[in-house]
């Protein structure tokens, strides 16, 4: 989790997502929403990473885990736990669920799942 997140940190800066997308299982899933939505909106390996990353100067992510999970034969996790996005030195928190798989021998981030606070 923390050369993902450090690739993220550096991706806000570059505003480039290579980084980040080299994470990501190619079948990757995500789901986000807040407290205002109904059902959350998937999105996939190939969205528009980099309109995110422009969306946010000034910004630092971190996590910190709560729970790990091993299942399907060691071959996936779970992690929980909580994001942190520092964005112009106020912080949006979030709640999350990241599920990795072994691909090949490297762990590929297959679904995530973040629900914001507040």
């Amino acid at each position: 989790m923390e050369q993902y997140f450090q690739a993220w940190n550096t991706s806000l800066i570059s505003k480039n997502g290579d980084g980040i997308r080299n994470f990501m299982s190619r079948d990757f899933v995500g789901y986000w929403a807040h407290s205002k939505t109904k059902q959350p909106d998937p999105y996939f390996f190939d969205y528009d990473l980099e309109a995110v990353l422009k969306q946010m100067d000034d910004a630092e992510k971190s996590f910190e885990t709560t729970s790990v999970a091993k299942r399907d034969g060691d071959q996936q996790m779970t992690i929980l736990g909580r994001e942190t996005n520092m964005i112009a030195g106020k912080p949006y928190r979030a709640q999350c669920m990241f599920v990795w798989k072994n691909e090949h021998g490297k762990w590929k981030l297959l679904r995530e799942y973040i629900e914001l606070e507040g």
